[in-house]
């Protein structure tokens, strides 16, 4: 009973204990999961989280499998992916989608990597479902990791075998009908010829049609859909580059100079000043050294042709005799000394070839039927050709090879590297004087050949300095920058530029999850800062770059909504403007005929001949689909009303329509629709789901 009432006694202070060890639980769980105010997912799909340690390390796998991509446009795509997965897994959870073990192994036959790899095709060259299982049943105790990769990406693979099967069935559904295609048919080879009177917009003169933002803003809310934009951020910002002086440039071209002359060096294993020679007289067994110890690019044994040299120094370079200079010259920011070490004849070669490919080879086109004995008569016969016409080879190659990746330039490889072609085109090219021809067999069919060129290959030796600015011009280069960016907080942005003989660089539209600012390149930090809460417009910051230093100010926030009246007045404008235009346009085309209005407003009759639905082109006027489809709707002799087109305004009288023959049947184009229409089906599709799901992008708080 004391007990009890000690307890009742303290109950207080109990109360106040426990709920101060709650408080502190639930404190410690925020902090755990990010702190008060950070979300712990990376956004969501139609309610579906995508927690934001999953979303990490899909970025980190795709940075270490694509070496160079920027953690930016790793999480992208990932992001992409992410919600192109949740927005498909619904529409197989209602299809009832299930996949088996067949459509699995579809998934990985349609892998490149799997699929052309020797060790699971059979004798026919195609991939072998019981070679790669066999292979896999092995995985599990010889590689425990790779094992354990596959069975880490299995969901994957799923999703994927999932959506091939759901998109073939959505594309089974697609289909064009007859009347489609007969429409199709109709739109491509029923015309109309017509004259007509047109009158341009660009006759009334921009100052003369006022357009304002409120009517721009009004024609977008009309066009809403077309014309919605999220939100984004306009820039501009001035570059600073760090580059080096006159003087800079003028001290490196004299220090690299004096690698010409002999120097003294002091050498701490002998105690004594050592003499070393000069670039163009130190022995080739030491020269790997002398390069490494001078120039910030290795010394390099490859052996390169002249078309390989930098182009405004090619000629003077390739023609150095063994153990001559030449330089110093720049090219592509160093300051050079070059020095011939080696020369070899036969390096590379320039040939042109017919391939004449049989049934049965390895045709690059599958459709070819003629036999092998065939082909190699075409071959023989186009040989006679070429040798009494050597000159008519590029047209010969352009009408009778089988050969794509030549035939545009009749049949011609230029620097053809020895062992780059199958080994009987080599031997041919590269054993033969130039003007020879012949024909060779390979397992692609025949080859009618001239050898047309050989070229040597030269080994040389490069000292390279990068042309950098001094210490000096770096720190009056970062002066200037913060002066700038101190100065702006009072003064005008472009005024500061100008004054400075700077040139301010917009970049509109930067979105919150955008990397690059206009030519400034991958500039993330940029962003974040332009979308940070407390940057406001017209703020300025400095950021340094590679380049240099970059300025920066914020000109406009947009939100989600229309478009911007900045955007507006490039994409909107010209059509609000035109519509004013037309109306004025109208007023000095009065009469009832086409020779009248002519008149009236001192224009002419024009014709437009064999015009088409499927292509509404006027020739000297450009795309008119609505005067074109007026055409097609008037009888022959009939004037129409005043048309206000794209261009201008037109008055027109049809000719004639002469109406596309039937054919007995519209197969051709149907099939082409079906074709056309099936394959922007998934892209279609997925921006159909996209526009449709609720989605929360939260990336930028981590990126």
């Amino acid at each position: 009973m004391a007990v009890l009432s000690k307890i009742r006694q303290r109950s207080l202070i109990l109360i106040l204990v426990i709920g101060f060890c709650l408080l502190a639980f639930i404190i410690g769980d925020i902090v755990n999961s990010g702190g008060f105010g950070v979300t712990r997912n990376i956004g969501s799909v139609n309610g579906k989280d995508i927690p934001v340690q999953d979303f990490l390390q899909k970025v980190n796998d795709v940075q270490a499998r694509q070496q160079g991509i920027s953690p930016t446009q790793a999480a992208n795509a990932v992001w992409n992916q992410e919600v192109d997965n949740i927005l498909f897994e619904e529409r197989f959870e209602k299809a009832g989608i299930r996949v088996g073990k067949d459509h699995i192994f579809n998934v990985y036959a349609q892998d490149p990597q799997v699929a052309q790899n020797p060790q699971f095709l059979n004798a026919l060259g195609k991939f072998d479902k019981a070679k790669f299982t066999e292979f896999l049943v092995g995985l599990k105790t010889s590689n425990p990791a790779q094992w354990q990769m596959i069975e880490k990406n299995q969901g994957l693979v799923e999703n994927s075998a999932k959506k091939q099967l759901y998109l073939t069935m959505v594309k089974a559904a697609f289909f064009a009908t007859d009347a489609d295609g007969k429409a199709k048919y109709e739109a491509e080879a029923s015309k109309a010829s017509f004259d007509y009177v047109f009158v341009p917009y660009s006759t009334i003169n921009d100052d003369q049609v006022k357009v304002s933002d409120e009517e721009l803003i009004a024609f977008m809310k009309k066009n809403e859909k077309k014309y919605k934009a999220e939100a984004s951020r306009d820039l501009e910002y001035v570059l600073i580059e760090n580059k080096p002086s006159k003087e800079d440039e003028a001290e490196m071209k004299k220090n690299i100079n004096a690698l010409l002359a002999p120097s003294v060096s002091y050498n701490k294993t002998t105690g004594v000043n050592d003499t070393i020679s000069g670039f163009a007289n130190v022995p080739a067994a030491t020269i790997a050294e002398f390069v490494n110890q001078n120039s910030d690019i290795k010394y390099d044994t490859t052996y390169v042709t002249k078309q390989q040299l930098p182009v405004e120094f090619a000629e003077q370079i390739y023609n150095l005799g063994k153990g001559q200079v030449f330089g110093p010259y720049i090219d592509n920011g160093y300051y050079k000394l070059t020095r011939m070490m080696d020369k070899k004849g036969n390096a590379s070669a320039k040939a042109s070839h017919i391939l004449i490919a049989y049934k049965g080879g390895k045709a690059p086109d599958p459709s070819i039927t003629r036999t092998k004995e065939e082909a190699k008569a075409k071959a023989d016969d186009l040989l006679k050709q070429v040798n009494a016409n050597p000159g008519n080879f590029a047209m010969l190659a352009m009408t009778n090879t089988d050969d794509p990746g030549s035939k545009q330039t009749g049949g011609e490889y230029d620097n053809i590297a020895p062992n780059q072609m199958v080994k009987p085109f080599n031997d041919f090219v590269f054993n033969n004087p130039i003007g020879t021809t012949g024909v060779v067999e390979t397992e692609f069919g025949y080859h009618v050949i001239k050898v047309t060129g050989k070229n040597e290959a030269v080994q040389l030796a490069t000292v390279a300095q990068k042309i950098e600015p001094s210490e000096t011009t770096t720190d009056e280069i970062f002066t200037k920058a913060t002066k700038m960016e101190m100065d702006a907080e009072e003064k005008p942005f472009a005024d500061l530029a100008k004054g400075l003989g700077l040139t301010v660089t917009p970049a509109n539209k930067i979105l919150v999850n955008d990397e690059a600012v206009a030519s400034l390149g991958s500039q993330r930090a940029i962003v974040k800062w332009a979308y940070a809460k407390d940057t406001n417009v017209g703020d300025v910051k400095k950021f340094d770059i590679p380049q240099g230093h970059a300025i920066v100010t914020l000109k406009n926030i947009n939100e989600k909504g229309l478009l911007s009246i900045e955007e507006a007045k490039v994409s909107v404008l010209p059509i609000v403007r035109n519509e004013k235009k037309a109306e004025l346009v109208r007023k000095k085309m009065e009469g009832a005929t086409l020779e009248a209005v002519a008149q009236k407003s001192g224009s002419s009759v024009a014709l437009a001949s064999d015009t088409t639905i499927a292509n509404p082109m006027i020739a000297n006027v450009g795309s008119e689909p609505k005067v074109i489809g007026k055409a097609f709707g008037l009888a022959a002799g009939k004037t129409s009303d005043l048309i206000d087109g794209q261009a201008g305004v037109f008055k027109i009288r049809t000719k004639t329509i002469a109406k596309a023959a039937a054919l007995p049947n519209y197969t051709a184009f149907t099939t082409r629709l079906n074709g056309e229409g099936r394959q922007q089906v998934q892209g279609r599709l997925s921006m159909a789901l996209k526009d449709a799901a609720k989605i929360d992008d939260n990336r930028s708080e981590f990126n």
